[in-house]
């Protein structure tokens, strides 16, 4: 094989993976000795979740906030999402911690997450604890986490209380 031909395989072979291809793609070679294949596959990222799950709920509500302030901002869509998936409460609450804190109080920072994340804690007396951690990247690409305890009453999933986790 031809220093030239090398090269164009090993960049063919850079490009498929920085594309992150999620459709198997197969690279033939062409020495004389042999026609084998070279398939490379990439697993497609997956998503789940239930209506009836509490977790779920919490998970669902940072992934669409977090788009809707990613998409266009503080707006008609944020103030939706947390008239949907927040208590009264907590909207008020929330509303004087903001006041105070001059940041994002679903968020407990200013910008926007790079990540986010949701996982179970606990649950009791109709609660349901969830931790959240909030990924963020700075101007000098440095990458920090917020980590939030997120209370849910049982029986709405509503989300009614954000405190930061230390």
């Amino acid at each position: 094989m031809t220093t030239s031909r090398a090269l164009h395989r090993v960049s063919i072979g850079a490009a498929v993976l920085a594309i992150g291809m999620t459709a198997p793609a197969t690279l033939v070679g062409d020495t004389a000795d042999t026609a084998a294949a070279t398939t490379v596959t990439a697993a497609a990222p997956s998503r789940s979740g239930s209506p009836q799950s509490t977790v779920d709920h919490v998970a669902d509500f940072y992934g669409a906030y977090t788009d809707a302030l990613y998409d266009s901002g503080h707006g008609p869509l944020t103030n939706t999402l947390r008239r949907h998936y927040l208590t009264a409460d907590l909207r008020r609450s929330l509303a004087r911690w903001e006041a105070v804190h001059h940041m994002d109080g679903v968020l407990r920072g200013k910008s926007i997450p790079i990540e986010w994340k949701v996982v179970y804690n606990d649950s009791g007396m109709g609660h349901c604890w969830t931790r959240a951690t909030l990924t963020w990247q700075d101007s000098g690409h440095r990458v920090h986490h917020t980590r939030l305890m997120i209370q849910s009453d049982l029986a709405t999933r509503l989300i009614s209380g954000i405190r930061t986790d230390r």
